[in-house]
């Protein structure tokens, strides 16, 4: 197996904490929704969104009752595209005005620093929308990360668990899949991406994952603890 060129990480579980994505940027945007649907939910780019979710539940219906659709979707921490796009302009607020910072587990920002200084390019595939990503990457503890990536996937190029998501990804970067490891915290996302003949790693956090998922539970996968134990 070659060595990997190209380094394809999720976030939330793998480079950063599972609790802070539940704790803190879920509450606040179920908290600040209602409020922000009724400011800008005519504007194109949220209308799209609310659009989107209204189609779903059947047609026609009040924004009231997409709010309560969405907070129920954050509630099931539900994978959608609307959802998430919607998450991600009320997130950015929360950003800029200093309420949260990202969390990065500690060994994070060095190894991506250390591999960036090598010259393997880093691509984030988040379930989180794009614009999520970035605010996530550019305002993290470890301070503005963006810098070290060189792209950017969310599920608008297909779920995470569904292989051709992975081939997409690949044919965007451009590079044989066998070059590319793929980072993440979730096997059955790790399953598909070796389906479409990625390279890959269980991150597997005590944080995160208290009972430690090894034999048959890791499917496969090489498993790591942190970054750290990563080799190329």
């Amino acid at each position: 197996m070659p060595h990997p060129t190209v380094i394809l990480t999720d976030i939330e579980g793998t480079t950063s904490s599972i609790s802070f994505v539940k704790n803190v940027l879920f509450p606040y945007a179920r908290k600040a929704l209602p409020a922000f649907v009724a400011a800008h939910g005519q504007q194109p780019d949220v209308r799209r969104w609310l659009d989107a979710v209204a189609v779903e539940i059947g047609g026609a219906c009040q924004d009231s009752l997409i709010v309560e659709t969405l907070q129920g979707w954050i509630d099931q921490d539900r994978k959608h595209t609307a959802l998430k796009a919607l998450q991600g302009m009320i997130w950015e607020a929360g950003y800029r005005n200093g309420n949260y910072k990202a969390h990065f587990y500690p060994e994070v920002a060095a190894v991506l620093n250390g591999w960036h200084a090598e010259g393997k390019p880093l691509y984030v595939y988040s379930s989180g929308s794009v614009p999520s990503q970035k605010l996530f990457f550019g305002f993290s503890e470890a301070g503005d990360l963006t810098g070290l990536v060189s792209g950017w996937f969310d599920t608008q190029i297909g779920g995470k668990r569904e292989a051709e998501s992975y081939r997409n990804i690949v044919k965007a970067i451009g590079v044989p899949a066998g070059e590319i490891l793929f980072l993440s915290d979730v096997v059955e996302e790790l399953d598909a991406a070796r389906e479409a003949g990625l390279q890959t790693r269980l991150l597997d956090r005590l944080d995160d994952y208290p009972l430690p998922r090894t034999g048959a539970a890791a499917n496969g996968h090489d498993r790591v603890e942190s970054f750290q134990q990563i080799t190329l």
